[in-house]
């Protein structure tokens, strides 16, 4: 396109010049922003490990935390007694809290509104409460009430896990049932199944199917939960994972038991991780369990 000068009079001239037109700039795509972005994430990660490994002392660090010699004096007690304790009170105290939590969950969706308080009532209360004060109760509290309450530390850790568990689990199985579509159950009642079998037999089954992710997650959460059990003290061979750190540490004034538990800990809590994420993927979703 052509443009005229403009002279000092105001006349045109017929001279073409050229004129400078801005060119817009190109912007970035969301992958190259992205891109960027994580760049600079990495570096700011790199900055911090370098300036703690400059500043770190660790030959005291090790010295604390990394003592081979008593890692290896804690085997194998840690896994034939602390390791094998903290899977049999976790185990124990999972299976009890399922069953508690099941017929919680039935009372909530129940027709009587009794039941339904009760199982509100309780759920709110164990949900609200720490774990440590349900050990403290049960270990110290119950037995000062009552003084006939002499039960062995298995049974008082086995339902101290049981109360604490079954309150989420409750919530759980409670949404995992009625994630199940109602025609499933009026399908089973037109084949002349009573309500109590159509929910044992249809019901559950599928639900459980469900809830099966997050039913893993709370076994995780049980298995750290059982480290709550060193409060009420336990013979050499009753100790779980934390007693025996606790132990160690005193007998020795050095804080590496704490790293060979945590591994310890991390054996139980990592297959167990990726269990979850197994069953996640493959009943994360209601339309996955339920046709």
């Amino acid at each position: 396109m052509s443009s005229h000068h403009v002279t000092g009079d105001g006349d045109r001239t017929g001279t073409d010049i050229p004129v400078a037109t801005a060119t817009p700039k190109a912007k970035m795509s969301k992958r190259q922003k992205a891109k960027i972005s994580r760049g600079i994430q990495y570096g700011i990660l790199i900055v911090i490990a370098a300036v703690i490994a400059v500043v770190a002392d660790w030959p005291t660090l090790i010295d604390t935390f990394g003592r081979v010699d008593i890692a290896i004096g804690m085997f194998p007690e840690v896994i034939t007694k602390a390791l094998k304790n903290t899977v049999v009170f976790t185990g124990l105290g999972f299976v009890l809290g399922l069953a508690i939590a099941i017929v919680l969950a039935l009372m909530r969706l129940s027709s009587v509104g009794v039941y339904r308080w009760l199982a509100f009532v309780y759920t709110e209360f164990f949900r609200g409460l720490p774990a440590l004060v349900v050990f403290l109760v049960m270990g110290f509290g119950l037995p000062l009430a009552f003084k006939g309450f002499n039960l062995p530390q298995l049974i008082i850790i086995m339902i101290a896990l049981a109360l604490v568990s079954s309150a989420y689990m409750a919530e759980t199985i409670r949404a995992g049932i009625q994630a199940v579509p109602k025609g499933q159950v009026e399908a089973a009642r037109s084949l002349g199944m009573s309500s109590s079998r159509a929910m044992f037999t249809i019901v559950l089954p599928q639900a459980m199917r469900i809830i099966l992710p997050p039913l893993t997650n709370e076994l995780i959460l049980l298995t750290k939960d059982s480290s709550l059990a060193y409060i009420l003290g336990s013979s050499v061979d009753g100790r779980e994972l934390t007693a025996l750190a606790r132990a160690e540490i005193v007998n020795t004034a050095n804080l590496t038991p704490f790293i060979v538990v945590a591994l310890c800990y991390l054996v139980i809590t990592i297959p167990l991780s990726y269990l979850s994420r197994v069953l996640e993927r493959k009943y994360g979703s209601a339309d996955s369990g339920v046709k």
